[in-house]
């Protein structure tokens, strides 16, 4: 039984109008009936239909999702929402609707997501000149709030959480000369992972004398959570790159500890074809890098950037630990070590809020130095 099911604007709208054309061909001329705007409606965009499909659905052919099984609980009596999730995965797999395309699923109903952009220098102005993606993983229009050489843009994953088995796949490339800043609109969520084993994988290739600002917020790893984050990035004569990244082990305000899962890191930099930065690790729930002083110490939030440009000096050094200092308000711990071109920044807390500032304080104060451009924060971040 499916009645009273929720609204939601994801991606398995149109899963839904495809159930409704092959199980009830009745309502076909009603859907064709719709402003679909030229497209079929295999081509429907789910933000703007999936509205009439879960109409649809519980008003016609719940109790042919009923025939198909019944050993799953009704979607609007699930609590929470990587379950209901689940739930209707697999419903619209019992259905037969699984291989939507080759590229979107990985089997048993898991989401395989890619995004490939890129970005070119065309005057002044960088251009986002190439886009494309399969499964629920998007980026919204270009925007240019500080300068025209600078695009940013904002990756949504519409879904707001990973589930076991899910993949994300990003490719960025620029140009010479182009400038990007890539984030995001929240915290990245990674549920548990039941058995499967989630992934992220991002390739990035920045030009000569072009730069790159990779600023996602939060990534927040629930308990017996199961994730691999590989990242290669791969840097021409005199490009620069700026990354970010805020781990949360569990979820301290609501009382969750991360005791049980695992994440499998791999960041991989080089320059001109040459390795210049290689970092990898796993930190295990039940590990003693989660407890050692060499690991993280008993902290809940661990935080890096890493900036890659022309070196800097000890002035710069000094300027990023002052304003870390200040940032942090004694709460949690930081450093800052430089390696010839690259400067890492660290800490360690358990408070994402004061993660980010940290964060946020040493890129205000990199960012001028490497990029010649003053740091303003993404108003994303605010809302």
């Amino acid at each position: 039984m499916l009645s009273k099911v929720p609204c939601k604007r994801d991606l398995f709208s149109a899963s839904l109008i495809r159930l409704l054309v092959r199980f009830a061909p009745n309502l076909r001329t009603s859907i064709l009936q719709r402003p679909l705007r030229g497209r079929s409606p295999l081509q429907v965009d789910a933000t703007l239909y999936s509205g009439m499909a879960y109409k649809l659905l519980s008003q016609t052919v719940r109790c042919k999702l009923k025939a198909l099984d019944t050993s799953h609980k009704p979607l609007n009596t699930i609590d929470t929402a990587a379950k209901r999730r689940e739930a209707m995965r697999h419903v619209v797999n019992q259905a037969g609707l699984s291989a939507n395309s080759p590229n979107q699923t990985t089997g048993r109903g898991h989401w395989r997501a890619t995004l490939k952009l890129g970005f070119e220098r065309a005057g002044e102005t960088t251009r986002l000149i190439h886009r494309q993606h399969t499964g629920p993983l998007r980026v919204q229009k270009p925007l240019y709030p500080e300068h025209p050489s600078t695009c940013h843009a904002i990756i949504i994953h519409p879904p707001g959480g990973v589930v076991g088995g899910d993949e994300l796949h990003m490719q960025f490339n620029l140009e010479p000369n182009a400038r990007a800043l890539l984030s995001t609109p929240g915290a990245a969520k990674w549920y548990r992972a039941n058995g499967h084993r989630s992934r992220q994988q991002m390739r990035i290739r920045v030009a000569a004398s072009a730069a790159l600002e990779w600023l996602p917020q939060e990534t927040i790893l629930f308990n017996a959570a199961d994730v691999i984050l590989d990242s290669i990035i791969d840097l021409d004569t005199d490009a620069r790159y700026i990354g970010c990244e805020i781990l949360c082990f569990g979820r301290k305000a609501s009382g969750e500890t991360f005791d049980r899962g695992q994440v499998q890191q791999s960041m991989l930099i080089r320059k001109e074809g040459k390795p210049l930065w290689l970092e990898q690790g796993i930190l295990a729930a039940s590990g003693r890098q989660m407890r050692s002083p060499l690991g993280l110490g008993c902290h809940s939030v661990c935080a890096s950037l890493i900036a890659v440009g022309s070196a800097g000096n000890s002035g710069l050094l000094d300027a990023v630990r002052e304003q870390c200092a200040e940032s942090s308000d004694g709460h949690g711990q930081f450093g800052v070590t430089q390696m010839k071109s690259v400067i890492i920044v660290r800490h360690l807390g358990d408070n994402s809020e004061v993660a980010r500032r940290v964060m946020i304080a040493a890129w205000q104060v990199l960012r001028p130095a490497l990029l010649g451009r003053e740091a303003a924060v993404p108003r994303i971040w605010n809302t």
